[in-house]
């Protein structure tokens, strides 16, 4: 069984985290500057067979929708991600849309066999992404109105080494990544780190309050035909709507 992501070490428990990270965070999202370029069901970005039918091999389209629609994905048996694409990442899904969606640009999502990235063809243990394969991630915590309740919100960059995606990883994490390894010990990145290191929106776009771990991540499906977003670490979740009781525990306040 995979352990969820890495603890914060300003806590010690996952349950006292959540709650804190609810109570606390005081910003919000910014909201998403363009329409997606095709609707679609809320049930063709949950239910894979509608999804397949909706989207085919179209991933780029499928992700920009995901991101338009603040799609949540259930990470670790519980954990509601809402699922952010920097402004470069969307507009580069967006222009392989508009070229036709050619094979050798769209996101690729593995196959069941490949449930690890470890076991992709070619991996190494590094801070490199293709925007294809491999994408730069954050998990990035205490931002409120995140979809899913929690706080919680799954970033996805641009990758490239011109360092072009200003809300891209900063040169400090690339040269730092080591996200293959045990989470104890990994460096938790303040907004005022972030934008000290470059990431000069972090607290505008997330809040203040909020904190980030970087990710490698690629896709893959399950012998359900189910797409999950996987960190390097083997955390990973699928895209799945918050519960009733998940609601619920919102209304309340509950953790």
């Amino acid at each position: 069984v995979v352990s969820g992501f890495a603890t914060p070490p300003t806590t010690s428990h996952f349950v006292s985290a959540r709650s804190s990270e609810m109570s606390k965070a005081t910003t919000t999202l910014q909201q998403s500057s363009a329409a997606s370029v095709t609707s679609s069901s809320g049930d063709s970005l949950y239910e894979p067979a509608q999804r397949d039918a909706q989207y085919g091999k179209n991933v780029a389209q499928y992700l920009v929708d995901l991101h338009d629609s603040k799609a949540t994905f259930d990470f670790c048996g519980g954990m509601m991600f809402q699922l952010v694409l920097s402004q470069k990442l969307r507009d580069h899904f967006l222009s392989v849309v508009a070229e036709g969606g050619t094979k050798n640009q769209q996101p690729v999502i593995s196959d069941s066999s490949k449930s690890r990235m470890f076991q992709l063809d070619g991996y190494d243990k590094s801070a490199t992404a293709d925007n294809i394969r491999l994408f730069h991630g954050r998990e990035i915590r205490k931002v409120q109105n995140a979809k899913g309740g929690m706080g919680f919100v799954l970033q996805l960059s641009l990758a490239n080494n011109g360092n072009d995606d200003p809300e891209g990883w900063t040169t400090e994490e690339i040269k730092g990544y080591d996200g293959w390894g045990h989470d104890v010990g990994r460096v938790w990145r303040t907004g005022d780190m972030l934008e000290k290191e470059g990431f000069e929106t972090f607290k505008k776009t997330f809040g203040k309050d909020a904190f980030a771990l970087h990710h490698r991540f690629y896709l893959h499906l399950d012998n359900a035909n189910r797409m999950w977003l996987s960190a390097e670490d083997g955390c990973e979740g699928t895209p799945s709507q918050p519960t009733v009781f998940q609601k619920i525990s919102k209304m309340f306040g509950m953790p």
